[in-house]
């Protein structure tokens, strides 16, 4: 069970890194045409706290993923990774106002299939 709680860790450290991430540079708003200036942008959004919890979510989301790998194997940890993506896609229609399509929605049918089918090789 331990295991699972591994897998569920990186997760939710994955998905909140990449929903930090953004909308912090949403926030920020557009990348710049000079390199300099792009330069600056890119440090300063380097040195905001936010992003830098994203960067930490991502490193305990890779601790996570290295106790996970302890307790599986990864042909069959991999695929629960993409439950990352269904998360990452619901929350970012909801906070963001993102798109919702049908492709979209057919297409994280098939994740979930996946997940499911592979779920049931262990």
């Amino acid at each position: 069970m331990i295991g699972y709680l591994y897998i569920f860790g990186t997760i939710i450290f994955t998905v909140f890194g990449q929903l930090v991430l953004k909308w912090q540079v949403d926030e920020a708003g557009a990348l710049p045409d000079a390199l300099w200036d792009k330069f600056l942008f890119l440090l300063q959004l380097l040195l905001n706290p936010w992003i830098i919890s994203g960067f930490a979510s991502a490193f305990l989301a890779a601790l996570c993923w290295m106790a996970a790998m302890t307790k599986f194997n990864i042909s069959y940890a991999y695929p629960f990774m993409s439950l990352s993506f269904i998360l990452v896609f619901l929350l970012s229609a909801i906070l963001f106002g993102d798109p919702v399509t049908i492709h979209k929605i057919a297409g994280l049918a098939l994740i979930i299939a996946g997940i499911i089918v592979t779920s049931q090789s262990l």
